[in-house]
C-alpha cells in the first residue's frame, strides 16, 4: 500500500562536528551500519520499495552507500570479509534509490517539500535518521502502516517525554481513541518550557497523505523562521483527521552525542552480537 519512504538528510549535522565537517550525520556509524542503513532496513521490513532521499551539498557519500563499490568487491571477492557486506547487498536489490538536491535550509517542512517529484501522488512515510528505532519483533514503520490501512490518514509517531524536555520536541495533544492513539486536536512545535499541551513528543517517524504538499506549499515560516511540518500536519487535522501513534519499541536520539552513544551500546550488546 505505502511503497515510498522519503529521507530528509541534507541538514549540517553541527552537534557532531567536526566529525560531520566531511561526512552526513546520517553515516556516522551504529557500531558497523550507518544510521540510514537502519532506517532504510526498517522501510524495507515494512514493505517499502523505493527510497526517496532528500541530499544536500556534501552527501555524495550517500549516493555511494546504496551503489554497488566494485573495485571494494574485487578486492574482497572470496574472502572471509565479503559476507561483511550482505546486509547493504540486501538493501541495495531489494529497493530503488532516487536523490533530490535541497538547495537551501528551511526547516523540515520544506526538505519534505523538497520530496514531492520523487514521491508524487500518493501516501509515503517520513523518516527521519537521526531516530533510531527498534523492535525486533515488528518495526515502527511496519506498526505505522497496518495503522494506516485502517485509518487512511496521516500518522505521526509519538512517544512519552519528561515535561522538562518537552520543549526540544514538536507536541501533540488530542482525544484519545485507545490505549496508544491519539486524534490530533493540537500540536505545538518546541513549545516554551512549561506551555506544552502534553508530554508525548513526535519522533521522526510519519506517514503522511499527498495533500499534505499542498499544505506545505502555503504553510508560512514557522518556529525559528523555518517551514514546520507541525504547522501543516495542524492545518491538516482541523480539515481532516491525524493520527498520533504511540508506537512499542526503543528510540535513540542519534542527534545528540549522549544518544547516539547510548545506541551504540545497546546495538553492540542487543543487535551486533546476536
Amino acid at each position: 500500500m505505502i511503497k515510498k519512504c522519503l529521507f530528509p538528510a541534507a541538514g549540517y549535522g553541527t552537534r557532531f562536528l567536526p566529525a560531520t565537517k566531511s561526512m552526513p550525520k546520517e553515516m556516522m556509524p551504529v557500531v558497523n551500519k550507518p544510521l540510514i542503513e537502519y532506517g532504510v532496513d526498517e522501510a524495507i521490513q515494512a514493505g517499502m520499495t523505493n527510497m526517496c532521499i532528500v541530499s544536500g551539498r556534501g552527501k555524495h557519500s550517500l549516493m555511494d552507500h546504496f551503489d554497488k563499490n566494485y573495485e571494494l568487491e574485487h578486492q574482497i571477492e572470496g574472502t572471509s570479509k565479503e559476507p561483511l557486506l550482505d546486509d547493504v547487498r540486501g538493501l541495495i536489490n531489494s529497493a530503488s534509490y532516487t536523490f533530490i538536491r535541497q538547495s537551501e535550509m528551511k526547516g523540515l517542512g520544506h526538505a519534505i517539500l523538497t520530496g514531492r517529484d520523487l514521491v508524487g501522488n500518493e501516501p509515503f512515510a517520513v523518516v527521519l535518521a537521526d531516530d533510531l528505532c527498534i523492535n525486533p519483533e515488528s518495526g515502527v514503520l511496519e506498526q505505522m502502516v497496518n495503522l494506516f490501512k485502517q485509518f487512511r490518514c496521516s500518522i505521526v509517531a509519538v512517544e512519552e517525554v519528561p515535561e522538562d524536555q518537552a520543549h526540544k520536541y514538536g507536541v501533540i495533544s488530542g482525544s484519545k481513541i485507545s490505549e496508544d492513539l491519539y486524534r490530533v486536536e493540537d500540536m505545538v512545535e518546541k513549545p516554551e518550557p512549561g506551555t506544552a499541551p502534553s508530554n508525548l513528543a513526535i519522533i521522526g517517524r510519519y506517514i503522511l497523505t499527498p495533500d499534505i504538499f499542498d499544505i506545505l506549499e502555503h504553510t508560512e515560516p514557522g518556529k525559528g523562521g523555518e517551514i514546520q511540518i507541525t504547522d501543516a500536519l495542524l492545518e491538516q487535522a482541523k480539515s481532516g483527521c491525524v493520527i498520533a501513534y504511540r508506537f512499542k519499541g526503543k528510540r535513540f536520539d542519534c542527534g545528540s552525542v549522549d544518544g547516539f552513544i547510548e545506541a551504540t551500546n545497546y546495538c553492540y550488546e542487543n543487535v551486533y552480537n546476536k
